[in-house]
């Protein structure tokens, strides 16, 4: 069993190694990461706070909609592009299970997100502490939000991996995509910030809206992160990380149960798809 997956696994990352998305990845969160740092240096003195600490926090609200889409972006033909072009009948002729395939590809596809963010965000991080220095704090929450945007990444993998295994067809992949990208990082707030809005300062905003916030995998990510960093200056949905009515490790948790959902789910679409 291991050595199926071990399998699987090094044809896909030789495979996402190649892929343009990695590479451009790797730039546009680096250089995000680079411009917010120095922008946000001038603020250090003001806010009490280093460099790094106010980067990694603007880095958790620009991170919600970075991330997930190139997770989405690397993942979303895994299974479709291989039942076009008939790749995927050959492998599953093969002893392999059909959850092994899934195992390999999303260990492999959620590698490779890591090792943009490690590359990107762990070459800023060393420019911005070298440039504006930096304390144990600043280097906390860069660690903090390195390691919980690479589980942010590996739910939209494991999302991209279960549209393309229920899509069958790259383009129908793609399009499925960017719909679950739109719904769950911008139309989502949107709505929550509307029915707040018009709830006005009741149950629903106290007590209801916090939990539907935090439900979402991409505000778990960010609020977790921003609740860790006091001096962070926030407005909107990004406020509710200082008066949350649970704890951080509470949103924390609900990225890991999403990680499970979404593994759970591949896995039994994966079983389904007809080659």
């Amino acid at each position: 069993m291991t050595t199926r997956i071990g399998t699987i696994f090094a044809q896909e990352f030789r495979l996402a190694r190649r892929n343009l998305w990695v590479g451009l990845a790797t730039g546009i969160l680096g250089l995000f990461a680079v411009v917010l740092g120095i922008f946000g240096a001038g603020q250090g003195a003001a806010l009490d706070a280093d460099a790094l600490t106010l980067t990694a926090a603007s880095l958790a609200t620009l991170s919600v909609y970075l991330i997930p889409l190139i997770a989405l972006l690397m993942s979303y033909d895994s299974f479709a592009g291989e039942i076009e072009r008939g790749a995927l009948a050959l492998t599953l002729a093969s002893p392999v299970r059909r959850w092994e395939i899934f195992a390999g590809k999303f260990a492999a596809q959620s590698l490779a997100v890591g090792v943009a963010i490690v590359l990107a965000f762990g070459a800023a991080g060393a420019f911005l502490a070298l440039s504006f220095g930096t304390g144990s704090d600043g280097i906390a929450a860069w660690l903090r939000l390195m390691a919980t945007a690479f589980v942010l990444g590996s739910v939209f993998v494991g999302f991209g991996l279960m549209l393309s295994a229920m899509a069958g067809r790259t383009a129908t992949a793609a399009a499925s995509a960017v719909g679950l990208w739109l719904v769950l990082v911008v139309i989502y707030d949107l709505a929550l910030l509307g029915s707040v809005m018009a709830a006005s300062d009741g149950i629903f905003a106290s007590q209801v809206f916090p939990w539907l916030v935090v439900a979402n995998p991409a505000d778990a990510f960010r609020l977790y992160n921003l609740a860790l960093i006091e001096t962070a200056p926030v407005a909107g949905i990004d406020g509710l990380a200082s008066t949350l009515p649970f704890p951080p490790t509470a949103a924390l948790a609900v990225l890991g149960l999403w990680l499970s959902a979404v593994l759970a789910l591949g896995i039994r679409r994966t079983k389904r798809i007809v080659p």
